[in-house]
């Protein structure tokens, strides 16, 4: 049986590679893993994800004069390092070493392919979040411009946290703000679900009408966390504002688009409440001096309209009190015209009744000759005489008794 010993089995393996392979293949890969030895080479091991499922995976080396300059040069144009996790197209010669057997020596990386990598994961995320109709979702909350408590979620130990809280606690306006840390991890794999845990707190305490988001400066990669899904998907739905300052100041993270006011540093999110809490007393101190201004004018108008009333009662009174006069002394004359009247008229039937009670007076008649006969008492011209029956006649001066002789009906 023909055999073949274990070296020449490899040189044969390493002739045929090298007879049959071109130089070198530009290969699309996830970095799985990333070290970096003493003396500057990099040992990498790179895999292919589907499904969440690595499906291949192969080991690589960067040899250190040129991961020196590939690293350098990666960094200047994705503005991040070369990392675990970042998916690149790299320039790969495949060798075979007899002693080391199979590997893969990257050669290049094409920078401009990581930056379009995660573009396009990135505005794959985005899409979603549009199609699922949450993107503006926190933006439409209405923001208070003097929160009563805020819940800040940030990583207890961040710089960010330190600057924020620093920012806030020592506002020269004096303003106290109820603040309220929730502490999460805030860059890494576990950072998302960190942050989503934070806002349930949040949401379960039921305390905060304002919610920050707060870290310090770091790597392009740190920020990987704030374009994940499943987080900006719960920030977009939040239902508080939520502000951001993650501490970047080139990049936009989605975090930041779905929140409803994004700013750039921790600081900046602090003076931002700040200068809300100093628009909002300006316009109580305006609405106040607007006040005192309209109650003063209101006051001179009044006094004004109160000095023309008063001019015009008085001016109304004095026609009024000379139209009255006027009229009283009218009714005086007319009373005094009509009490004269009724005093003449009154003296008339005076006058006439005391001629008449004169001329009524039985001795007036008397003295003008007649006389007065009565028959028992009662007068001879209310009653039936018969003959015999006694008469007694009055004169002036003279009672005369006479019987009656006879009776004679007189026409």
């Amino acid at each position: 049986m023909d055999h073949l010993s274990l070296i020449e089995l490899n040189k044969l393996i390493q002739d045929t590679l090298k007879n049959h392979l071109d130089p070198s293949y530009w290969v699309v890969a996830e970095i799985g893993e990333l070290k970096v030895n003493q003396k500057g080479h990099c040992y990498l091991e790179l895999v292919q994800m589907e499904d969440e499922k690595v499906i291949a995976k192969s080991r690589a080396t960067i040899w250190s004069y040129t991961y020196r300059n590939l690293s350098t040069w990666f960094q200047g144009i994705t503005g991040q390092e070369l990392a675990e996790g970042l998916k690149i197209l790299a320039n790969i010669k495949i060798s075979f070493h007899e002693l080391y057997g199979y590997s893969l020596n990257i050669q290049d990386i094409d920078a401009s392919f990581t930056v379009g990598e995660k573009e396009r994961q990135k505005q794959e995320v985005i899409n979603l979040l549009i199609k699922n109709g949450v993107l503006d979702m926190n933006k439409e909350l209405d923001l208070p411009l003097v929160p009563q408590n805020v819940a800040i979620i940030s990583s207890a130990t961040a710089a960010g946290y330190g600057d924020f809280m620093q920012h806030l606690e020592e506002n020269p306006y004096g303003y106290a703000i109820n603040a309220t840390l929730y502490n999460a991890i805030m860059q890494g794999v576990d950072a998302p679900n960190s942050i989503i845990s934070a806002l349930h707190k949040v949401y379960d305490e039921g305390l905060a009408d304002l919610v920050v988001l707060v870290r310090g400066g770091g790597s392009q990669l740190d920020l990987e966390a704030f374009d994940n899904y499943e987080l900006c998907d719960h920030l977009a739905q939040f239902p508080i504002p939520i502000i951001t300052g993650i501490g970047h100041e080139r990049d936009e993270t989605i975090a930041d688009l779905v929140a409803h006011t994004k700013l750039k540093t921790p600081t900046a999110v602090a003076e931002f409440i700040l200068q809300g809490m100093i628009t909002f007393e300006s316009s109580i101190i305006d609405l106040a001096r607007n006040i005192s201004k309209s109650a003063t004018i209101a006051l001179q108008n009044g006094q004004i309209k109160l000095q023309k009333i008063i001019s015009d009662i008085n001016l109304n009174a004095q026609g009024i009190i000379s139209n009255q006069t006027h009229q009283l002394q009218s009714i005086s004359n007319q009373i005094k015209i009509r009490s004269k009247q009724h005093i003449d008229f009154h003296n008339n039937q005076i006058d006439y009744l005391e001629k008449l009670h004169y001329q009524l007076n039985p001795e007036t008649t008397f003295k003008r000759g007649y006389t007065f006969t009565t028959v028992n008492g009662k007068s001879i011209n209310k009653q039936k005489v018969n003959k015999d029956q006694k008469l007694t006649t009055y004169t002036i001066n003279q009672i005369i008794e006479s019987s009656i002789t006879s009776i004679d009906k007189h026409e």
